[in-house]
């Protein structure tokens, strides 16, 4: 029987994986196969039907994987996860999933410059259209809908604004219009913050950052909330309609609420490819166990540094959710448990040029387009992470020349401090 746990912690050490059967091993396998021996050619056929459940090729599924996606979907509030090679993966595969040519997406203006670009620069080579409107606007979003949209997507905290998602109206919205909300949770993980708590359907990772936590993978998962009627409409046939490609399987009715998971799986993974390795879902599965105590300590110490950015003259504003002049600093109270995230963003008065001493005259802090390291990292958004977007949409995204966003890690903050002093003093 399997076990049910109530504590985070609990679930994270626990979820996905206890013993190997066979052999009493505590430690989880790394199964570096491609595929699997069939018992016979009937269960072979089985499998492949979607009659069974069990592995026929490590693209599609692999055990040690499998692991990882069970305790990301338990501790998410979800039913089912799927695991990809990288974040953009993930969305990537999500999108072909939910979109053909004429569907349309209203998309957050201030997420991630890559989502962004995937869906105007690559999607809509396909014919996939694209709304990019204000999502902290429920009024904006909801004029933004089409009878053809199909997804919202937006992020629990943006990037790099670090602005906080109006949950509730937003999934108003998505149930009132038949259309799915989709929530970047990167910035804050499930030991922070849980969206399917909070009304979102299907919840994306780039398990690169703070799920892995040591900068040492690259990786993406989908998590199905199972919290979508398929059958209310006829909005949806790929779910709803039979599936030519598995002998007329309708995936609402075989797989009930992990529908979407599912077909994720069968037809986006297979077709297009994109999986977790083994090795890096081992790694995720164990940094799973520790999440909980990382996230507490990255909150810890960047909220000692929002403080004390805001006592400096040489900063003309410090973006942070659990400071309390923060506007959206309500809404994290009431979303966010356990902390406000590790990380922090500030405008220098000098702008570009001020952005560039103050991070070359960084030590402790590396220069890293990355985040959600053990180790603190700074990176100038405007010039790196978000360079592919115009100024005008810079300035939309609230993006200034000025603006660095930090991620802060686990070292002492009294060492973090004082390379954060010593790079302001050099402006």
């Amino acid at each position: 029987m399997e076990k049910r746990y109530k504590g985070f912690s609990t679930k994270a050490l626990h979820a996905g994986w206890d013993h190997d059967p066979t052999t009493g091993a505590f430690g989880l396998p790394i199964y570096l196969t491609a595929g699997y021996k069939f018992d016979s050619v009937e269960d072979a056929m089985s499998l492949f039907e979607l009659k069974k459940e069990g592995f026929t090729y490590s693209r599609i599924g692999n055990p040690t994987v499998n692991a990882f996606e069970s305790v990301i979907s338990e501790l998410e509030g979800g039913v089912a996860a799927v695991a990809t090679s990288s974040g953009q993966a993930a969305f990537n595969q999500l999108l072909v999933l939910l979109c053909k040519k004429g569907d349309h997406v209203v998309v957050g203006r201030k997420v991630y410059g890559g989502t962004l670009t995937l869906l105007l620069n690559t999607m809509s080579r396909f014919g996939v259209e694209v709304s990019v409107v204000d999502t902290d606007d429920p009024n904006e979003v909801e004029e933004a809908v089409r009878a053809s949209t199909r997804c919202i997507i937006t992020e629990s905290v943006g990037n790099p604004g670090l602005n906080v998602a109006p949950f509730e109206e937003l999934a108003a919205i998505a149930r009132d219009k038949d259309v799915l909300l989709v929530v970047d949770n990167t910035f804050m993980s499930p030991a922070l913050c849980q969206p399917i708590k909070w009304g979102a359907n299907v919840v994306v990772h780039s398990a690169t950052k703070y799920l892995s936590g040591f900068g040492n993978i690259i990786g993406g998962v989908v998590i199905d909330g199972g919290n979508v009627d398929w059958r209310a409409s006829n909005k949806w046939p790929e779910f709803t309609e039979p599936d030519a490609a598995y002998h007329g399987v309708v995936f609402a009715e075989h797989f009930g609420n992990q529908a979407l998971a599912a077909k994720l799986r069968a037809c986006t993974m297979r077709d297009l490819g994109g999986c977790m390795s083994p090795f890096e879902a081992y790694l995720l599965w164990m940094s799973m166990g520790t999440l909980s105590l990382r996230m507490k300590r990255h909150s810890e110490n960047a909220l000692a540094v929002a403080q004390f950015l805001q006592t400096r003259k040489e900063v003309a504003w410090v973006s942070y959710p659990g400071l309390e002049d923060h506007p959206h600093h309500a809404r994290a109270k009431k979303y966010f448990q356990g902390g406000f995230g590790g990380m922090v963003a500030f405008c220098l008065k000098g702008g570009i040029e001020a952005g560039k001493k103050f991070l070359n005259h960084l030590s402790l802090f590396s220069i890293v387009a990355n985040l959600g390291d053990a180790r603190s990292m700074a990176i100038h958004p405007a010039s790196t992470t978000h360079s592919q977007l115009s100024r005008e949409e810079l300035q939309k995204a609230g993006i200034e020349e000025g603006l660095v966003r930090l991620s802060i890690g686990l070292e002492d903050v009294e060492d973090i401090l004082e390379d954060l002093d010593n790079a302001l003093n050099s402006i």
